[in-house]
């Protein structure tokens, strides 16, 4: 019985870790869309207003 609580603690810690992993990976990926859309913008907005004078 012992035993097989610890294979689904462990089980369950695994599943955890996993949903973590994925949770990090996807919260990186989101900011670093960010940052590119915003320094995107930056060099757009300068280049418009070269282009404007």
């Amino acid at each position: 019985m012992i035993g097989l609580s610890v294979a689904v603690g462990r089980f369950v810690e695994a599943l955890f870790w996993g949903i973590f992993r994925v949770a990090g990976a996807v919260a990186g990926v989101l900011i670093l869309g960010v940052v590119i859309l915003v320094v995107a913008w930056v060099i757009a907005r300068k280049m418009w207003a070269r282009r404007k004078r």
